[in-house]
């Protein structure tokens, strides 16, 4: 059946937070926008939902730092709702031999004399040093990077223009860091870290931000960019800071719906779309699940690239170079997230008792070996008999999440095989690997397991059915060098704009890529405002 004619605009696919995003600041713009989300909830995977009666948690993404301030301040969503606190420290790294590293709040270089005074003493340059270089990528983040397009001049005389911004904001950085951000987008995170570093632990630390999402080993060529997505963020102008949303994720969602409401947008929930609607070669509608056509001048897709190409475009309608794109579009985080109810607080063996490194990220994975295994493990059996985990207890800052003196956590579990070898399916092996997630976190902190009340489970599969995350990856694309920036999600679709006139993407699998950041949605706003108009 075919809606009744509206004069609609944009119709924008998939109710995730950039698409929210995306949402709001084209009807502030004046556009007539419709939001179609899938599920029951807006959000994608920052959503906070009740897993186990008088318990609540950020359920898939879990943590704050790579929301950009300048999304908060436009949309207003302090003045929505939103409240982010500041963790009152950054990690706490307990290791096997009794020992430990807790850092953040003036103790990071205390702590890493623990282990090596030389590398305490490194570590200044080490930090001016990525402060220095995630500046630049900070404001790269929010504008379109130069597209490699066909045609004539004018066609590839703005390009010309962004690539020559570009060149002056990369030519503020001495010849020294413009060598230095090279080697980030290619070397491992093992490499760079062991220039800086000589001792396990801290390598461990920040080597974790180099495997968080992404299926490789710290060894491998590309992780150290990984580790440099992670420090792009700040909590509350404090910059490489993390923080928690009070009431989870879903607040910040929730945040950005209203701000869109507020500005005209019209959000459906239910609402998912079978079909892009092509008619001569343009994007011009969808086709609903309940088989409701609807029409716009243009279709926005907050969605994986790999799924939109794949299975809501007609094959006939994607050209040759993008479908063969999409059979190579990497996808797979080796993720596996779990959210407890805890009827208290963990103890762990090397800081017993209640403190402010409960409120840390807390990163079981003592050294980049370790890690290394992991993935190799995961590769051969499917998954890590001897995981990484980093847990959250965000109900340390946040007591609207349990009941009176209970806890929740959150596990953000690596490495697992996005599919399993052999042809086993993670339905049937779900349970065991979180029964061995829970027994690693007790083997830092005797009795976790048996304050465990209940549990929400998510393998791979999982975060691929309930969020449309592809083979259960948080980014929507690996954040490989050839899988990044123009490349994004391929050489002539940088700018937003998808394979055919009247499509643009404005989810994680265009630039900069994922986590909670909010910049594809801002930035594919501006494209579809400057074409409509």
């Amino acid at each position: 059946m075919e809606n009744p004619a509206r004069n609609r605009d944009v119709l924008l696919i998939g109710g995730g937070h950039n698409g929210l995003v995306c949402a709001a600041y084209l009807a502030r713009a004046g556009l007539k926008v419709t939001v179609l989300e899938r599920r029951g909830v807006v959000g994608g995977a920052a959503v906070t939902e009740e897993f186990h009666p008088g318990f609540r948690n950020s359920v898939a993404s879990y943590t704050v730092s790579l929301l950009q301030p300048k999304v908060i301040a436009d949309l207003d969503l302090h003045g929505h709702g939103l409240r982010i606190v500041q963790r009152r420290r950054n990690n706490f790294l307990p290791l096997p031999d009794g020992g430990y590293l807790l850092t953040g709040a003036g103790r990071t270089a205390e702590e890493v004399a623990k282990f090596s005074r030389r590398d305490a003493g490194t570590l200044p340059a080490y930090e001016a040093r990525l402060d220095a270089i995630a500046d630049v990528l900070r404001a790269l983040a929010l504008q379109a990077p130069p597209n490699i397009t066909d045609g004539g001049w004018w066609k590839a005389l703005p390009e010309l223009l962004r690539g020559a911004r570009l060149g002056r904001r990369l030519h503020a950085l001495d010849e020294t860091l413009r060598q230095e951000l090279l080697d980030l987008f290619s070397i491992s995170a093992a490499e760079y870290l062991d220039r800086w570093f000589e001792s396990d632990p801290i390598k461990a630390l920040f080597g974790f931000d180099g495997v968080v999402g992404n299926y490789a080993s710290p060894y491998a060529p590309g992780s150290a960019y990984v580790l440099l997505h992670h420090v792009f963020g700040e909590v509350n102008g404090v910059k490489g800071a993390w923080g928690h949303a009070i009431g989870g994720m879903g607040a910040i969602t929730r945040a950005m719906a209203a701000a869109a409401t507020a500005a005209g947008a019209e959000i459906r929930t239910d609402a998912g779309v079978r079909e892009v609607l092509v008619e001569r070669g343009r994007a011009v509608g969808v086709v609903t699940g309940a088989g409701e056509t609807l029409r716009a001048r243009a279709v926005v897709a907050n969605v994986n690239p790999k799924l939109l190409y794949q299975q809501l475009l007609p094959a006939t309608a994607v050209p040759v170079a993008t479908a063969e794109r999409m059979r190579n579009w990497r996808c797979g985080s080796g993720t596996f997230r779990m959210n407890v109810a805890l009827s208290r607080l963990p103890d762990f063996s090397v800081l017993p008792g209640e403190g402010d490194h409960l409120t840390a990220g807390i990163i079981l994975a003592p050294s980049l070996d370790y890690m290394d295994r992991a993935w190799r493990d995961a590769r051969e059996h499917g998954w890590s008999r001897e995981p990484i985990v980093e847990m959250l207890i965000p109900s340390t800052l946040d007591d609207s999440l349990a009941p009176p003196g209970m806890h929740v956590a959150s596990l953000f579990c690596q490495h697992v095989a996005p599919e399993l070898p052999g042809g086993r399916s993670w339905d049937n092996h779900r349970e065991e690997v979180a029964d061995l997630m829970v027994a690693t976190v007790d083997r830092y902190a005797p009795g976790f397991a048996a304050s465990v009340l209940g549990r929400q489970v998510l393998s791979p599969l999982d975060l691929e059915r309930v969020f449309g995350l592809v083979g259960g990856d948080i980014f929507h694309g690996a954040l490989s060098l050839n899988q990044l920036f123009s490349a994004r999600p391929m050489l002539g679709q940088a700018d937003y704009r998808g394979a055919i006139p009247g499509l643009y993407l404005c989810g994680s699998g265009a630039h900069p890529g994922g986590g909670v950041t909010g910049a594809p949605g801002h930035n594919a706003a501006q494209v579809v405002i400057g074409d409509l108009r």
